[in-house]
């Protein structure tokens, strides 16, 4: 008997991975996934589920993560996928981010951002979440989204299937690429092109690429509140002052170093662990709170409830919601390179690794795998 065949084959059920198989399935090309978990389980699933084309830097990753949000709004619309095309606002209450805000407001426009500097009750007229006391002004973008990570990746494969005759093959390990043949689980197939994108687990298949990439881990830290009584809406994602010291995107802003400077010195907490608080909902109206920032080849397998404590009374400066209680806590660790956005690698003919895109994946799927599939 043959071995079943396939004109690409995709190593990964992760936002990457789906957003490569969709794109060589809408090109006509037969595809195989395989993910060797039951479903998603990593990093794709433990976000936000923000689609944040604002944090991106100006120039060829802004343009990315720009492509990647119009592919998410035809293929979310087309697999009838919950989503909140709502946008975003940095809040601001101390000079020094109102005034990198208000650089950003003024300078990004010239590099394709679509960011204005909002006056407090126009804030508030936009979010019921804000905390009014002490407010200064925002900065408002019409082009984030979000997507509710758990629903998305655990029903996109289906739509992938159905629609472009995608094969799943969940719950099986790929443990051997030797084109034209792959070894996944008990089968061989026999394809022609191999998309890995397995994160940071492909040292399983190439040991020596990743040993020599320089990727390291992030783990971060989330919490997320119990559903919002009465249909309560968010509105737009939050972030605050914090992030913009976070987001490449800032470096636009000559104040920036001052704030910098400023946040290190009273709260040296937050650069250690890398925290900085972004605010989301959920389909089911559940409030997706978070995160920290740790590095390393082996990060801490055990949380630190003083971290989520720190996110916790951040976010109390600055958004309140109906129901604060707490009722889901876990980490997600993502491969991140500590200098480049994304990394590429064409270990064998016909094989690429796509992977660490950092704390990107979610915003830059769609656009980086389109980019990748044409390298």
């Amino acid at each position: 008997m043959s071995n079943p065949r396939a004109d690409v084959a995709v190593v990964g059920g992760g936002i990457l991975g789906l957003a490569h198989a969709y794109h060589a399935a809408k090109a006509g090309r037969s595809v195989v996934l395989f993910e060797r978990s039951p479903r998603a389980m990593g990093a794709s699933i433990r976000n936000f589920g923000m689609v944040w084309p604002v944090g991106q830097p100006a120039g060829h990753m802004h343009q990315m993560a720009m492509k990647s949000r119009a592919t998410w709004l035809e293929v979310i619309a087309a697999a009838k996928l919950p989503h909140y095309p709502t946008g975003s606002l940095h809040v601001v209450y101390r000079d020094d981010e109102a005034t990198v805000a208000q650089e950003f407001a003024a300078l990004a426009p010239a590099q394709g951002f679509d960011v204005t500097w909002l006056t407090p009750r126009q804030v508030l007229d936009r979010s019921p979440a804000v905390v009014a006391e002490g407010l200064l002004g925002g900065l408002w973008s019409p082009t984030e989204v979000v997507v509710d990570p758990r629903v998305t990746l655990w029903n996109l494969p289906a739509y992938l299937a159905e629609q472009f005759g995608v094969t799943l093959r969940y719950n099986t390990a790929v443990t051997r690429i030797d084109l034209p043949r792959i070894t996944a689980g008990a089968e061989t197939w026999e394809v022609d092109q191999v998309y890995v994108c397995g994160g940071d687990d492909f040292q399983t298949l190439y040991p020596e690429v990743f040993g020599a990439s320089g990727i390291t881990r992030c783990k971060l830290q989330m919490l997320r509140t119990a559903p919002q009584p009465n249909h309560w809406q968010l509105g737009p994602s939050l972030a605050a002052g914090l992030t913009l010291r976070f987001y490449s995107s800032f470096g636009l802003c000559p104040s920036l170093p001052q704030l910098k400077a400023r946040i290190a010195a009273e709260t040296p907490e937050f650069d250690e662990w890398g925290i900085h608080v972004l605010v989301s909902q959920t389909a089911a109206g559940e409030i997706t709170l978070g995160d920290t920032h740790e590095y390393g080849l082996a990060v801490d397998i055990f949380d630190k409830p003083h971290l989520d404590t720190l996110v916790l009374n951040y976010l109390a400066t600055f958004a309140r919601f109906p129901d604060t209680t707490i009722t889901q806590r876990w980490h997600g660790v993502y491969a991140k390179h500590p200098e480049l956005p994304y990394c590429v690698f064409d270990p064998a003919p016909g094989v690429r690794i796509v992977t660490a895109p950092g704390g990107s994946g979610m915003t830059l799927s769609f656009g980086l795998a389109a980019h990748t599939s044409t390298l």
